[in-house]
């Protein structure tokens, strides 16, 4: 069983189109500078990996988040061909935010807000006229939750086509309480390196086309094997090794394939050392060295996109598998001990032939996702 992607966008701080920013990705460009709308004062942690798109520089706007969504899904229906009219099509959204910022500009500053446009189906009714639109909030996971819901849709013959999305704008509120809970100050987000301090969040928004099979002669980005999740609950912020284990392999097992078939891994890496170490220490024991796939820690260059990073990864993962390279991971010179054994991309992108990618995404509460994606052919 799979699922044709035939259409896909995003937006980031490295690039505005997905080939744009997988080529920023294999050239080891990052997207961190100085916070740009926030009161330095307040917080421990200076930087960022936002998207420089405000009308004036150190005014924030409300709507961003929104902005994105629309852009990104504009750039896949482009990319497959599809129509806009979506009265048809379900449009599945994960978000760790939604609109929080726009709220918080209301409350701070006045600035105009409408309480429908909090909600994304509003925007994606008047846009696409979509009238089945749902919105996932299940924490760093929620895209590929998203895109487990549409894939259950389309086997429910419920829909022939879906669209999955994911977007997030750094909201002051969310950016404060990461400051205040991380015992150290993360200078960059650096994902299995002895001097990974944290997170810092990033911006952006990613959408993938996703049907039941393909238009005979239309391009297909990569074949969607399974999802698998699971919410362990083991912990409020914690990572529990047994779930991602077990996600993983209940993953494995909807792809019917075995941890040896996988040619690379689009890691979560979060650049916390508690996350680090326990997604490295699963991988370790089921990949065990030497050999194993190829991974990759994307978070490197784009922050950490909270609700769309696990598709964004997907939709990289995509673009791997088509060019047969491997990103590097920025800033990746001395591995933890638990990432030893691992074939982290380091330094300069790798080239490889690529089959099957397997992406992560976990996140508070135990709540873990993981997909399979196969190269098109």
């Amino acid at each position: 069983m799979s699922w044709d992607i035939t259409g896909m966008g995003a937006l980031a701080c490295v690039g505005g189109t997905p080939a744009g920013i997988f080529d920023s990705l294999c050239a080891g460009r990052g997207g961190l500078g100085p916070l740009q709308v926030f009161d330095h004062e307040k917080y421990r942690a200076r930087q960022a990996y936002e998207i420089h798109d405000r009308a004036r520089p150190g005014v924030d706007e409300p709507g961003r988040a929104t902005r994105w969504l629309l852009a990104a899904i504009d750039q896949a229906l482009a990319d497959a061909g599809h129509p806009e009219d979506l009265a048809e099509v379900p449009v599945l959204v994960g978000t760790t935010l939604q609109e929080q910022r726009s709220a918080e500009l209301w409350w701070r500053e006045g600035a105009p807000l409408e309480p429908d446009a909090l909600h994304f189906g509003t925007a994606l009714r008047e846009r696409y006229g979509a009238t089945r639109t749902y919105t996932f909030a299940n924490a760093c996971a929620a895209t590929l939750y998203a895109l487990a819901m549409g894939t259950d849709l389309i086997e429910l013959g419920e829909a022939d086509t879906v669209v999955v999305a994911g977007t997030d704008a750094i909201g002051e509120s969310a950016f404060g309480t990461l400051d205040r809970v991380q015992n150290d100050v993360p200078e960059a987000l650096r994902p299995f390196d002895r001097s990974h301090r944290g997170m810092l969040m990033g911006e952006g928004a990613v959408a993938v086309v996703l049907t039941r099979e393909a238009a005979p002669g239309r391009r297909v980005h990569g074949r969607l094997r399974a999802v698998g999740m699971n919410c362990d609950a083991q912990h409020s912020t914690a990572p529990d090794p047994e779930g991602i284990a077990r996600v993983l392999r209940e993953t494995h097992r909807r792809a019917e394939i075995d941890p040896g078939d996988i040619d690379l891994v689009l890691l979560h890496g979060s650049g916390t050392p508690k996350n680090d170490s326990t997604e490295a220490a699963v991988l370790s024991q089921m990949f065990p060295a030497p050999g194993g796939p190829l991974m990759t820690a994307i978070k490197s260059m784009t922050g950490h996109t909270l609700g769309g990073s696990g598709l964004l990864s997907l939709a990289m993962g995509a673009l791997a598998l088509q060019r047969g390279q491997v990103p590097p991971v920025l800033g990746l010179t001395d591995p933890i001990e638990e990432a030893a054994g691992l074939r982290l991309v380091r330094e300069e992108a790798a080239t490889a032939e690529l089959g099957l990618a397997q992406i992560d995404a976990f996140g508070f509460g135990g709540i873990n996702a993981a997909a399979i994606l196969e190269a098109a052919r």
